[in-house]
C-alpha cells in the first residue's frame, strides 16, 4: 500500500510531491453532461479531490485509465436552513463551505485540521477532526449523489441499503457529484494552546475530553507533547485545564513556522470555521514538503499505545516533524477507520525522505499491532490487504456493494484492487 517508488518526477503531482499520477494532468470537465460522457467512454476512472493523499488511492493506473478532476464543474452549494442540511457539489472545498455556511447562521459540528481540502474526498477517505464526542466528517453526510459506471446517476440516502459503504467508499463505487450534509445552528468556538504536557502520570481520558476538541502534539524528542490545542465552544463550560502551562502567544504545532498561518488562539471567541481547523483558509499550511501517516485505534487502548511509541523515540524522532493524537467518536460506515469503536488517532508528519520514513512506518506499525490499528486510507502505510480484511469487519459487505455497482470494475485502480481484489 506503500508508493515509496514513485517519488518526485515528471507530471502531475499530488499536494506532497511524493505521486507523480501515471496519467498526468486530470480531465477537467465543465458540466455533468461532459462529465457523464467521459465516465461512460472511459474503460477505468479515478477522481482526484484536493490532491492532499499521500499514496496512489487517486491514481487512474495503466495506459487505459482516466484521471478527473471535479473543480471545473460549477460549485454549487444549497442551504437548506429550515431542514439544516446543506448540498455540496463533488468538487467544492470545506473552506468555500463553511464561509457560506457561517454567512446563513449554520454551521458543521467538526472540521479537519485543515480547511483547503474537498468534501468529498475528505469523507470519502475517512478524514476527521477530534473530540471524544465528534464524529469523522463522513458521519455528517446524509445523502450521496453519484454517477455510476455508464454514466447514470444513483442516489443513496441515510437507511438506505448499501448506505454504510456508500460514503467512505474509496473511489470505488462512481463518480460522487454532491453531498447532502447534516448542520446546525452557527456556534462559536475559542482555542487555547497549552505547552509542555508530560507523559508521566498522563491521564488521556481526562486531557482528551477537555474541551469540545483536542490535538496533542509530540515531537518524540522527549516524553512529553510540546503543545495541546483545547477548542471549547461557547455554549460549554469554561475550560479547566491543570494539567499544562498555557501559552502566551500564538503559536504553531511545528517549531519554527509562522504561527500567523494557525486560527486565533489565546482563548479569544470567533465562529466556528475560524477555529477548529488548526490553519486558516488564506495561508497555505506548510510546503507540503512532507509525507503523512495515520493510524486510528480503540480510545481505550490510548495511553498503552502511546507507551508502545514513546520506546519508539531514538527511530522517530529523527523523521517525524511533528505527531498529532487526536480523538474521534464510533461512526457506522463500513470503510471508517473509527466504525464501531471510540477511537484515537495518532498521526505521523514525516520529513519528505521516503528510503529513511518506510522502515521507521514498519516499526511504527509493528509495535502498534496489539491495538489492531486501522489506517487513514490517504496517508502511507503497509498494513497488509489481509489485515484489512481482520480489521474491518464490514469489508466483505463493502466488496458485494462495489461488485454489485461497478461490475467491470471501472473504478478500480492499483490500490483498489489491493484491498477488493479484481
Amino acid at each position: 500500500m506503500i508508493d515509496a517508488e514513485r517519488q518526485r518526477g515528471a507530471g502531475a503531482l499530488n499536494w506532497a510531491g511524493n505521486i507523480a499520477f501515471s496519467m498526468g494532468a486530470p480531465h477537467r470537465p465543465e458540466s455533468l453532461d461532459a462529465l457523464r460522457a467521459l465516465i461512460a467512454e472511459a474503460r477505468h476512472v479515478r477522481v482526484l479531490g484536493s490532491g492532499h493523499s499521500f499514496n496512489a488511492i487517486a491514481d487512474a493506473d495503466g495506459p487505459d485509465g482516466t484521471l478527473i478532476s471535479l473543480s471545473a464543474l460549477p460549485s454549487s452549494v444549497e442551504i437548506d436552513t429550515a431542514a439544516r442540511t446543506v448540498r455540496v457539489a463533488g468538487g467544492v472545498r470545506y473552506a468555500e463551505l463553511a464561509t457560506l455556511l457561517h454567512e446563513r447562521g449554520m454551521a458543521l459540528a467538526n472540521m479537519a485540521s485543515l480547511p483547503h481540502i474537498s468534501v468529498a474526498g475528505s469523507v470519502a477517505t475517512g478524514t476527521h477532526g477530534s473530540g471524544n464526542a465528534n464524529q469523522p466528517l463522513s458521519a455528517a453526510v446524509r445523502r450521496v449523489e453519484m454517477l455510476t459506471a455508464d454514466g447514470s446517476p444513483l442516489t443513496l440516502d441515510r437507511g438506505d441499503d448499501g448506505f454504510g459503504g456508500a460514503v467512505v467508499a474509496l473511489g470505488a463505487l462512481g463518480v460522487v457529484t454532491a453531498l447532502t450534509l447534516d448542520l446546525e445552528p452557527g456556534f462559536e468556538v475559542s482555542q487555547q494552546v497549552f505547552t509542555a504536557l508530560p507523559f508521566a502520570g498522563l491521564d488521556f481520558e481526562a486531557v482528551s475530553g477537555a474541551a469540545y476538541s483536542v490535538s496533542l502534539f509530540t515531537d518524540w524528542r522527549g516524553p512529553r507533547f510540546t503543545q495541546a490545542w483545547l477548542k471549547q465552544r461557547s455554549d460549554l463550560p469554561p475550560v479547566d485545564f491543570p494539567h499544562a502551562a498555557p501559552a502566551t502567544a500564538q503559536a504553531h504545532p511545528m517549531a519554527g513556522l509562522p504561527p500567523e498561518n494557525c486560527t486565533a488562539q489565546l482563548g479569544v471567541f470567533g465562529p466556528w470555521h475560524e477555529r477548529l481547523p488548526h490553519f486558516r483558509a488564506g495561508f497555505t499550511p506548510s510546503s507540503g514538503d512532507e509525507l503523512h501517516s495515520e493510524y486510528q485505534l480503540p480510545r481505550a487502548d490510548a495511553a498503552e499505545a502511546l507507551r508502545a511509541l514513546d520506546s519508539l523515540r531514538e527511530a522517530l524522532a529523527p523523521v517525524v516533524q511533528i505527531c498529532e493524537v487526536r480523538t474521534v467518536a464510533a461512526d457506522t460506515q463500513w470503510l471508517s477507520p473509527s466504525y464501531g469503536r471510540d477511537t484515537v488517532a495518532f498521526h505521523f508528519t514525516w520529513v519528505p525522505d521516503a528510503e529513511a520514513v518506510l522502515p521507521v512506518i514498519a516499526l511504527v506499525e509493528e509495535h502498534l499491532a496489539p491495538y489492531a490499528p486501522r489506517p487513514h486510507w490517504g496517508k502511507l502505510f503497509g498494513i497488509t490487504p489481509a489485515q484489512l480484511h481482520e480489521r474491518y469487519p464490514e469489508l466483505p459487505a463493502f466488496t458485494s456493494l462495489a461488485g454489485e455497482l461497478d461490475p467491470g470494475a471501472k473504478f478500480r485502480n492499483a490500490f483498489v484492487r489491493d484491498i477488493l481484489g479484481g
